[in-house]
C-alpha cells in the first residue's frame, strides 16, 4: 500500500505505485487502485472498488461499494456512482477471442455532476451527460443528454433534472432553486441571469 500525507487509504487497500491520488481523497477497505490511473481530490472510494489503469476520475467524486471503473471510463467532477453499478468497456466480449489493450476499449465519458444509481449498467461507448440521473437498475444503451433522468431497461428519458438534483417542471424550471433551462446542443442548458 502506498502511504501519503495527502490522502487516506485503508490498510487493506492496494494503491499501486504510479497511481495519482488527489489531496483529501479517501480509499476504503479492499480497494485496488491501479498504476496509471488518476483520481482527483476530495473523492470517496467505497469498499471493494477497482480502478483500472488509464482511468481518469475528477474531483469530489463518490464511488460506492463494489464498483469497477474500467479502462475507457472517464468521470468528470462531482460524479456519483451508486453501489454495485456496472461499467463495461468492450462491446462484444468473447473469452475465446480476448480483446486486450486500449484500442479495444470503448470510451465512456461521464459528465460533471452525473448520478448513476445502484445496480445500473452503463454499456460502453456512450456519453453520460452532465447533471444527468440514471435510475437504480437501469441499463444505458445510448448517449444520455445533459440533465436527463433515465429509467428502465433499456433506459429511456422520463424527465429532466436540475443541477441541484430536483426534477424540473414542464416549463423546465426547478421548483426548489428556481434555475431555468432551455434545450441545448447536448440536452438542456441553464438560462444565465
Amino acid at each position: 500500500m502506498k502511504e501519503s500525507d495527502n490522502y487516506f487509504a485503508h490498510p487493506s487497500a492496494c494503491v499501486d505505485e504510479g497511481a495519482e491520488i488527489g489531496e483529501g481523497t479517501k480509499i476504503w477497505h479492499f480497494c485496488h487502485i491501479s498504476a496509471g490511473c488518476s483520481v482527483g481530490s476530495g473523492c470517496t472510494i467505497g469498499q471493494n472498488v477497482f480502478v483500472a489503469p488509464g482511468v481518469k476520475i475528477g474531483d469530489n467524486c463518490k464511488i460506492q461499494n463494489n464498483v469497477s471503473v474500467y479502462e475507457g471510463v472517464e468521470l468528470g467532477d462531482y460524479v456519483f456512482c451508486g453501489p454495485s453499478m456496472v461499467f463495461t468497456n468492450v462491446q462484444r466480449p468473447r473469452c475465446c477471442y480476448p480483446q486486450r489493450g486500449a484500442q479495444f476499449y470503448a470510451k465512456t465519458p461521464v459528465g460533471d455532476g452525473a448520478s448513476i444509481g445502484a445496480n445500473a449498467t452503463i454499456v460502453c461507448g456512450h456519453r453520460i451527460g452532465r447533471n444527468s440521473f440514471i435510475a437504480a437498475g437501469s441499463v444505458v444503451t445510448k448517449d444520455v443528454p445533459d440533465h436527463a433522468i433515465m429509467m428502465g431497461c433499456p433506459a429511456r428519458r422520463s424527465g429532466w433534472a436540475c443541477e441541484c438534483g430536483e426534477k424540473l417542471n414542464e416549463e423546465l424550471v426547478c421548483p426548489k432553486c428556481g434555475r431555468k433551462y432551455v434545450q441545448g446542443e447536448n440536452g438542456l442548458k441553464e438560462v444565465q441571469k
